[in-house]
């Protein structure tokens, strides 16, 4: 428990001094963004199961899409507190250039492993996630042929912390993910993302629940000097059935 303490403390200590070592650039664009996510991990058995999700991004808050997103995969349940999943994700992605109205396509696969813990009355989550993406190049509003190709690592650190001593009442939640990526074409942006989430999370039922906040996006564009810092409403949704009691008593 005090290694893993001793961990966390230093993941968030290097984590924020490297976001704020690349905050410091000649250009920054400030923009209002809204998530909205459906996330869903479903479990057939003891070992297997599988997740899907669906996304919708936004800019200047609602009005502007900026990407939709869908995402499955498999799911090997390690141990109960440890998940193991690979899949693959689409993403359609709206022009940024003014004038141009062709959405360009991403395909990705990803690994991931999962777990859960406790300290104290805290619940913990980290998720290291390994993406392997292929974004279409685009030139005059149509898309080229060609591809870039870069494989992202993602690591994120989620704390749920009990305000109330009733469990309905909402807990609130603290969440940070750092992203960085690699590949021939990327030069200036090793550091891809740092995202920094405060909210509250509520649950709706023993199977579903959201939570409900703000989120600081800060990306690196490809330039090096160019950076986008997105002020963010994010509203997700986790669906989590279990359907093993279910087959059991269907086989007595």
């Amino acid at each position: 428990m005090k290694r893993l303490r001793i961990w966390v403390l230093f993941f968030l200590c290097i984590s924020f001094s490297f976001a704020d070592a690349q905050t410091k650039p000649k250009e920054i664009n400030e923009q209002s963004q809204a998530w909205l996510c459906l996330n869903s991990t479903i479990r057939v058995s003891n070992k297997w199961g599988f997740m899907a999700d669906v996304h919708e991004r936004r800019n200047n808050f609602l009005k502007d899409a900026q990407f939709h997103f869908i995402r499955f995969g498999i799911n090997y349940w390690l141990k109960d507190n440890i998940i193991l999943t690979a899949g693959y994700g689409h993403m359609w992605v709206a022009p940024s250039i003014a004038g141009w109205h062709t959405f360009s396509n991403e395909n990705r696969i990803y690994e991931q492993v999962q777990m859960t813990s406790k300290i104290g009355k805290v619940s913990l989550l980290q998720r290291l996630r390994n993406e392997q993406r292929w974004q279409q190049k685009m030139a005059n509003d149509k898309a080229t042929g060609q591809n870039k190709f870069t494989d992202r690592v993602r690591y994120l650190l989620s704390f749920t912390i009990p305000v109330f001593k009733n469990p309905k009442y909402p807990s609130l939640v603290v969440a940070d993910e750092l992203c960085v990526q690699f590949g021939k074409e990327v030069v200036y942006n090793t550091f891809d993302q740092n995202r920094v989430f405060v909210g509250v999370k509520q649950k709706l039922s023993k199977n579903l629940s959201f939570d409900l906040g703000y989120m600081q996006v800060k990306q690196q564009k490809a330039s090096g000097y160019q950076y986008d810092k997105n002020n963010t409403f994010r509203w997700f949704f986790y669906y989590t059935p279990d359907f093993r009691k279910k087959k059991i008593a269907a086989t007595k």
